[in-house]
């Protein structure tokens, strides 16, 4: 009897720059969850630990020479992928952040289905004349982008706000709420104990993720809690700036492997950023078991459970009002406790990485116009 040969497996392109943060992460689990889910994963990316990442999961990669900053190299950098499509010949391109996006879509031009993930908008990045040309390529280039995918619905209404006419889709960010779960806290830090907590902020050392509004608002928390301490967990070029700024009591503890012992470290995760889409690390912090303050910036209302929202967002830049919430709650031991306790619960019914994939799946499906194979732990929120 003759069997039909099986339907060959889509080929899905994941092009990023930058391929680290929060972005590198986003990669590898749609990654994990698309390999596992049949697809042919192919990654296009300047190397680096996400191309080490894919590596060992399974995926095929090919370094794509890209600076993180839109610049004179770009033509070349849009050469180079236009050389990488005729050798991969994916059936769609996924494109992650800014960069990833500029000469992703310079180089397909709308010719097979082509996914833009902004991660935040490129103009909120900038100021001035740069904020005005990213506006415009942005506007510009949503024609050759048969989805762009927002995490938050405050991300999709910012760029609807300015002007940028896209097919929208909104899919949340998630963590794999495995990994970041509660656990014993590993000794990373001397002297612990109820009358020294330990406030983790964890994110690239950059203007966007606002450490120095954190250091700004700590001798205003010493007043309250004097023997609190500050950890700021991550690099970036905003390094020695920040160590300038820094009280004695402020620990810089660089790029690390696994955030998840810092995690488990922390009384306190504190994100003091200036904009967001939907920042991961609060939601890891929530996996954990671990009470957050964020600032009130893009996706921060839609990854809290609504009763948290009060304890736990302060106004950005705001030094003194981020002062007051995180001495107030490291005042408050048994509030930390049910914060943390509430947080974990809401990722793990809202932000699990297999809803992620799941929807994401989804949406693939649609432009491939073929039904892809989705793990079982993804069909309900696909179905939802």
């Amino acid at each position: 009897m003759h069997q039909s040969a099986p339907a060959p497996r889509p080929r899905v392109l994941h092009l990023a720059q930058p391929v680290d943060g929060g972005v590198a992460r986003v990669v590898l689990d749609l990654a994990r969850a698309q390999l596992a889910a049949g697809l042919e994963v192919v990654a296009a990316c300047p190397g680096g630990e996400l191309a080490a990442g894919l590596r060992a999961l399974g995926a095929e990669v090919h370094e794509w020479r890209a600076v993180r900053a839109p610049g004179p190299g770009l033509p070349g950098e849009v050469r180079r992928l236009v050389r990488l499509l005729d050798e991969v010949r994916p059936e769609l391109v996924h494109a992650h952040s800014a960069k990833a996006g500029l000469a992703g879509r310079l180089a397909v031009r709308g010719r097979i289905p082509t996914v833009f993930q902004p991660h935040a908008w490129s103009f909120e990045a900038v100021g001035g004349p740069t904020a005005a040309l990213a506006l415009r390529w942005e506007r510009w280039g949503a024609r050759w982008a048969h989805r762009v995918v927002c995490v938050s619905e405050a991300e999709r209404s910012m760029g609807e706000r300015a002007g940028v006419r896209a097919a929208y889709a909104v899919v949340p960010n998630g963590i794999d709420t495995r990994r970041f779960s509660p656990g014993p806290p590993a000794a990373l830090l001397p002297a612990p104990g109820p009358a020294s907590p330990v406030v983790v902020c964890v994110g690239r050392l950059c203007r966007q993720k606002g450490q120095d509004v954190l250091l700004r608002a700590w001798p205003q928390v010493l007043d309250t809690v004097p023997r609190a301490r500050l950890v700021l967990v991550g690099d970036g070029p905003d390094r020695e700036t920040l160590r300038h700024l820094a009280h004695p009591s402020v620990r810089f503890a660089g790029a690390v492997a696994d955030s998840v012992p810092w995690y488990r470290a922390a009384d306190l995760v504190v994100l003091p950023s200036r904009w967001e889409g939907m920042a991961l690390a609060p939601l890891e912090a929530f996996g954990c078991g671990r009470p957050v303050v964020l600032t009130d910036v893009g996706g921060a209302r839609e990854s809290l459970p609504p009763a948290l929202a009060a304890r736990c967002l302060v106004p950005p830049e705001d030094p003194a009002a981020l002062a007051g919430a995180v001495a107030a709650l490291l005042s408050d031991p048994p509030l930390r406790a049910a914060l943390g306790g509430l947080g974990r619960r809401h990722v793990l019914s809202t932000h699990d990485v297999r809803h992620t994939a799941g929807r994401i799946a989804a949406l693939y499906r649609d432009l491939l116009g073929t039904e892809l194979r989705v793990p079982s732990e993804c069909r309900e929120s696909i179905l939802s």
